[in-house]
């Protein structure tokens, strides 16, 4: 599916470079895993050095990514409730739902600062912090700032490397295995959060 993704894409002009650059990085959020990443290092391939043509990138990847996360956080701040009512969240003991809801509220916003580059969790990030009580004006920043960040380094890695970009494939997939740890520390977070939540108010 890659190739043909990148055969597609070297086919389109900059209009066209722009407008995937913006589908690739909104689909990524909605429907992950996707290589979403790798494809953004190929496009930075292709605009060389060009500046006006990575700066229309750049934003409109970013834009992609933000409204990604928007449409999850929104979502998640209306079917949040439905995992709270799930028995499997039951076999926690208390001190860990209190610790994992500890953990989330302090912690969420640099979870959304970072959400961008922890690969495999941004969909999740989103929902949580859209079931959480973040407002959606900051977090949407805060996502937007984050992209920004993450896509930029992507965009430029791929003009330095230029037709060897398949190189930097290996090592976000390598950066990817890394991560998830971390998702399973996230979940069990979601799952404290909105277990105590739920229990505070039938109390």
């Amino acid at each position: 599916m890659l190739e043909s993704i990148v055969g597609y894409l070297q086919g389109l002009p900059l209009e066209g470079i722009i407008l995937a650059a913006f589908l690739l990085t909104l689909i990524e959020n909605l429907f992950p895993p996707s290589p979403s990443d790798v494809l953004l290092v190929f496009i930075g391939s292709l605009v060389n050095s060009d500046l006006i043509a990575y700066i229309s990138v750049l934003f409109s990847a970013t834009a992609g990514s933000t409204l990604g996360f928007l449409i999850m956080f929104l979502i998640g701040s209306k079917m949040g409730h439905v995992f709270t009512d799930r028995p499997s969240f039951l076999f926690m003991k208390r001190t860990t739902i209190l610790k994992a809801e500890e953990w989330f509220r302090k912690y969420g916003t640099a979870l959304i600062i970072a959400n961008r580059f922890l690969s495999g969790t941004r969909a999740v990030i989103s929902f949580v912090a859209g079931a959480s009580d973040v407002r959606v004006t900051s977090a949407v920043i805060l996502s937007g700032i984050s992209a920004l960040v993450w896509n930029a380094i992507l965009l430029y890695a791929g003009n330095l490397l230029g037709e060897h970009w398949r190189d930097i494939a290996a090592y976000l997939e390598a950066y990817g295995r890394a991560i998830t740890p971390i998702l399973l520390i996230v979940v069990l977070g979601i799952a404290g959060y909105w277990w105590m939540k739920v229990k505070k108010k039938k109390h």
